[in-house]
């Protein structure tokens, strides 16, 4: 019995990794989108707009180490290029540099929503790894993602 329980934990644990690492691959996909908007964003309501996507992409860059370092704590690796980001996110790409401010915010709002919806279906299996520090930070990230949704959504009203 002792072992199903250590194999069972070691799944859990392998769970976990494997979205916290898909949540990685998000924060840097999302934060290389929203650098691409902060720079191509254009119209009456550049300013605001070019202030509000640099402090969401100030955001979720600092929560990149903080992710890829819990990572590491649980004794696992974190993705390690470009490619690897590639396959794990769920952030699609953006290259039209002359998408409308408008589009550019309901874009971002929506990556946001499905970050927010990745972090909620990760408290389980914080909870079934037993990681009550990955849980915690879990909350945080949530609250950051949800405010940004809020922004950005307030933004198109």
């Amino acid at each position: 019995m002792a072992d199903t329980g250590a194999k069972t934990g070691d799944n859990s644990k392998a769970a976990l990794v494997g979205e916290l690492n898909g949540l990685l691959a998000d924060h840097m996909a999302l934060f290389f989108k929203t650098k691409n908007f902060h720079w191509h964003v254009a119209g009456p309501r550049f300013r605001d707009l070019h202030l509000l996507f640099d402090e969401h992409a100030i955001e979720i860059r600092d929560q990149i180490d903080v992710i890829g370092e819990r990572v590491r704590k649980l004794g696992e690796n974190t993705l390690t290029s470009i490619g690897s980001v590639a396959q794990h996110t769920q952030v699609k790409d953006q290259d039209d540099t002359a998408l409308t401010a408008e589009k550019m915010v309901e874009e971002l709002r929506d990556d946001n929503a499905a970050m927010v919806a990745r972090l909620k279906g990760m408290k389980p299996l914080a909870d079934d790894a037993g990681d009550n520090a990955t849980d915690g930070l879990l909350d945080d990230w949530t609250d950051m993602a949800e405010q940004r949704v809020w922004f950005l959504t307030q933004t198109l009203k």
